[in-house]
């Protein structure tokens, strides 16, 4: 691993890998999501509205897991000084707020049906509320930073300590009374009927590689943006 913690190392892996997740991701996606709306049955209680699962979901599953990469990411920084963990936490931050952002929304509007209310301070939801915030405040914190190509070792601290929030999201609707439905997907098996299941699976697919290569994007941006800053820095002492 610590071959690639070489910039140079890792850029040569990282623009290659980047087309060959960010393509199939898109064909993925698009195509699951297109399966979902038009060849899944109606179902009986939502009708068509069931068909947001295939955007919700996999919103859902990559907010929680983006921060969860993030909290690692800060670990790895603190404990091991590895110089791509800071950047690749950094380079989560935004894409991650953004797949919060739109579970959110599209959680009120499937909500909206369902309970009549576009918005119930249910556990499931507060609880994502709180991590959309959580990012935001991750985002503030590294883009205050005084070197804009690094992450100070305050935000590596506060990306371990907000990873408390998503085993709470995870478990608030076992362990509140919640009008969110209760887990349909577990390590147990799932109770999804198999007519939405594998739609389903394909755009949690398609949305993580997809995911994936943006933060590699960003990577890439980010220590383009060091390697400019330093330039200068060399020009402005010379």
């Amino acid at each position: 691993m610590h071959k690639y913690a070489n910039p140079a190392q890792f850029l040569k892996i990282a623009k290659p890998a980047t087309f060959w997740l960010f393509w199939p991701g898109m064909i993925l996606t698009l195509a699951s999501c297109l399966w979902g709306v038009t060849m899944v049955p109606e179902e009986r209680l939502m009708g068509k509205m069931v068909s947001i699962i295939f955007v919700h979901v996999p919103s859902a599953w990559l907010s929680m897991a983006g921060w969860t990469s993030i909290a690692i990411a800060s670990i790895v920084q603190l404990v091991w000084r590895h110089p791509l963990a800071g950047i690749s936490a950094r380079a989560i931050a935004v894409p991650g707020a953004v797949f919060a952002a739109i579970c959110l929304v599209t959680g009120s509007i499937w909500g909206r049906p369902a309970w009549g209310a576009w918005w119930v301070w249910d556990g499931r939801l507060t609880s994502m509320l709180v991590l959309f915030l959580i990012y935001i405040a991750y985002i503030s914190l590294v883009s205050s930073s005084s070197n804009k190509g690094e992450t100070s070792r305050f935000a590596a601290i506060f990306g371990i300590f907000g990873a408390v929030n998503i085993p709470i999201i995870n478990r608030s609707v076992i362990w509140w009374e919640s009008q969110h439905q209760k887990p349909s997907i577990t390590l147990g098996g799932s109770s999804i009927d198999a007519a939405y299941l594998y739609p389903l699976y394909g755009a949690i697919l398609g949305f993580s590689l997809i995911f994936g290569a943006v933060v590699l994007m960003r990577m890439r941006s980010i220590l383009a943006q060091i390697k400019v800053e330093n330039r200068m820095r060399r020009r402005a002492e010379g």
